[in-house]
């Protein structure tokens, strides 16, 4: 953050402290901080503090803290574009490969006030099955997310006769790219995510193949799959050495047989 930012924030939470007539250990007490980090924040001091215990003052006053990321002007959105136009190649010429499958890429919708878009939306003639996929380069805001898949898929009938397409059901699956973050965060939300979403890796494969009954499911998708269908993502990836019980996701051959070597998804990270 730059340090004329960090010395207007100091002075809005010095403005919001008088506000509420709370002197500096006041606000510390609130935030479970020491004294003295209020002090070095209100004196625009940031460089200083850890961001937990700049989040915590911020919100004893009653406010949100938003970051925002500025690096080489607009080459930071190219990259994250990037990332989200190679999971979605990557997803969509998989499903490609199991058969019955055909698929409507970016599909935007308006009605009654509701828009949006979704970003893949699939269709198995033989047994009339919609399946809604939301893609995620990272987590944020589980609520929201889970928001806009339950938005998506309550519409995606009436979405898809437009197109021709008369559902018998309609399944959801949010595909997450896979990296320690994103992990970490489905983790902190396993309870929500679990009873929203409660099929994982393990079944996404054998249910392409024979998709007989509406499911949700959450798994996630490797940088490898990804860097696969474009090799510029290698400079995106992060540099790890392969760990074998590692839990990965469904995979480069998602409608291979059940007993394949294809690794299940898991909410938590396998434990060593």
């Amino acid at each position: 953050m730059a340090d004329v930012d960090a010395v207007r924030l100091g002075s809005i939470v010095r403005a919001l402290r008088i506000k509420k007539r709370w002197r500096q250990s006041d606000l510390a007490d609130a935030a479970k901080v020491q004294r003295s980090a209020v002090g070095k924040l209100e004196r625009g001091r940031l460089r200083e503090l850890r961001v937990d215990g700049v989040v915590r003052i911020v919100e004893a006053l009653g406010g949100r803290l938003d970051f925002l990321l500025r690096w080489q002007g607009g080459d930071l959105d190219r990259l994250i574009n990037a990332r989200h136009s190679a999971l979605h190649e990557s997803v969509a010429r998989w499903l490609l490969t199991c058969p019955g499958w055909e698929i409507a890429p970016e599909v935007s919708f308006s009605m009654g006030g509701e828009r949006g878009v979704i970003d893949i939306l699939a269709w198995h003639a033989a047994t009339r099955t919609l399946l809604v996929i939301e893609l995620k380069t990272e987590i944020v805001d589980v609520n929201d997310l889970m928001g806009g898949v339950d938005r998506k898929r309550r519409l995606a009938v009436r979405i898809a006769r437009d197109r021709g397409w008369s559902a018998r059901s309609v399944s959801a699956w949010v595909i997450v790219a896979d990296g320690t973050t994103n992990r970490r965060r489905v983790a902190a939300h396993a309870t929500t995510l679990r009873a929203a979403l409660p099929s994982d890796g393990r079944a996404i494969a054998g249910w392409v193949r024979e998709p007989i009954s509406a499911m949700a499911c959450l798994s996630f998708w490797s940088d490898a799959q990804m860097a696969s269908t474009n090799r510029e993502l290698a400079t995106v990836k992060r540099v790890r050495l392969p760990r074998a019980r590692r839990g990965l996701s469904v995979g480069g051959q998602p409608c291979l047989p059940a007993s394949s070597s294809t690794a299940s998804v898991q909410y938590t990270r396998r434990s060593r």
